[in-house]
């Protein structure tokens, strides 16, 4: 069966996830950031992400193995995120920023890989002026 992308999906991928504490850490300061984030522009707190830090902390410091589930369907989750974004991503970046630039650079008759010979050259090579570095110069460069 041919494939219908250039990347090759049945591979095995390999992450290793993060340990349960450091999971709950991260989740303690991002739930705090986001309850404490309306102080900076002088407005209330968000009590309820508060209190789920303050949940996360006491979790995280008393019983960690309850977040192994949590930590495994949050790794599951960024690797599904990760075949979904990507190509679409890298397609955005490629249609909308290197595919116009190379239709303008050929429409302004631009060739700075200086992919084009003119017809009186005999080669591709570039003389340069000055010619460059003495020979000698590459002995002993270690």
């Amino acid at each position: 069966m041919m494939a219908t992308s250039h990347e090759d999906f049945s591979r095995t991928l390999e992450v290793k996830a993060s340990s349960n504490r450091v999971f709950g850490w991260v989740f303690t300061a991002v739930f705090l950031i986001m309850g404490l984030w309306p102080l900076l522009s002088a407005g209330a707190l968000r009590w309820w992400s508060l209190i789920v830090a303050a949940l996360f902390m006491l979790v995280t410091v008393a019983a960690p193995a309850l977040l192994a589930l949590p930590n495994r369907l949050w790794l599951r989750f960024g690797l599904l995120l990760n075949r979904i974004i990507s190509p679409i991503v890298l397609a955005f970046l490629f249609y909308v920023v290197v595919t116009p630039t190379g239709m303008l650079m050929r429409a302004l008759g631009k060739d700075s890989l200086r992919l084009r010979r003119a017809d009186t050259d005999a080669s591709y090579w570039i003389k340069r002026d000055p010619p460059g570095p003495k020979p000698d110069s590459f002995h002993h460069q270690f």
